[in-house]
């Protein structure tokens, strides 16, 4: 286990002295993103999501504490990854996800909830309640078959009229992006290509020198990097997230095998030949053998 655990660490070692950084690990991301010094950073990458520019653009962030208070004492306690709020008193939550705990969706929906609430006072008017926007960064796909940054609201279902503009659920599938030449990507395309780790060191270079805020950011990860103490809590998250990868990599990997010897067990009981045992499964005739002597 020290063996891997060392392997792990030197690997991680070696990204980070060729400069070859995983934005997504919510430790940089939260130094990048989640701190006034920065915060021109943000809101590029805020506009880049909503479209905005012009009159509409966000001008001014101000970060708020992450930890909303529940409502009720025994009610779940929500920690947003960034939490901000705009000129205009719109709530933001940015939220960054590398492990698919397969409840994005609802969980989403929960912390758009608990923002939309936020200052609504006994006895206070609900017109005074601020849109509430959450935008997911995610390593993974949720929604096959649709596009890369997809965008949910209340709609009517026959008439496709929006009921209003108080809720916005952003997903962006990182993993959906595809590299095309620097010059004809649009401001989003820039911002996923800097999450996907997609890009050659000429295409990030590229890229960097195309786009003066994601050149802050790559630069600004590099005072990061740095910090002893912040480049080992990065160190730290990587390697967790690689534990969590291998486990369910060994978690998918004996589900098949499980699967496999099913579908051999019943295939023998109904006395299938072996070869063909083998083309649907995939197992070896010796281990297909081995499972005819237990029937």
């Amino acid at each position: 286990m020290k063996d891997q655990c060392s392997i792990a660490q030197q690997q991680i070692e070696n990204d980070i002295a060729n400069k070859r950084y995983n934005p997504m690990n919510d430790v940089l991301f939260k130094f990048i993103f989640g701190r006034d010094e920065r915060k021109n950073i943000t809101i590029d990458l805020l506009n880049a999501i909503l479209n905005r520019s012009g009159k509409r653009a966000i001008q001014e962030i101000q970060f708020k504490n992450s930890e909303i208070v529940p409502f009720y004492e025994d009610d779940k306690l929500t920690r947003l990854d960034i939490f901000c709020i705009t000129e205009d008193e719109t709530k933001i939550d940015v939220e960054v996800q590398i492990i698919n705990k397969k409840d994005m969706e609802r969980r989403s929906l929960y912390y758009w909830s608990q923002m939309y609430l936020m200052g609504l006072n006994k006895g206070a008017k609900y017109r005074t309640l601020n849109p509430a926007i959450t935008i997911n960064i995610l390593s993974y796909t949720i929604f096959p078959g649709e596009p890369t940054h997809s965008m949910y609201s209340i709609y009517n279902i026959e008439t496709g009229r929006r009921l209003n503009e108080d809720m916005e659920l952003h997903f962006l599938e990182v993993p959906k992006f595809r590299k095309k030449p620097i010059s004809k990507m649009t401001r989003i395309e820039r911002w996923l290509a800097y999450f996907s780790n997609k890009l050659n060191n000429k295409e990030m270079e590229e890229l960097v020198m195309s786009d003066a805020t994601i050149k802050t950011a790559v630069q600004d990860t590099g005072l990061f990097m740095q910090d002893i103490e912040e480049r080992l809590k990065y160190i730290n998250r990587q390697m967790a997230i690689m534990d969590y990868n291998s486990d369910m990599d060994g978690a998918r990997e004996e589900g098949r095998e499980e699967m496999a010897t099913t579908i051999a067990m019943n295939m023998l009981r109904n006395n299938e030949p072996v070869n063909k045992i083998v083309e649907y499964t995939s197992l070896t005739t010796e281990r297909i053998q081995e499972l005819a002597k237990e029937i």
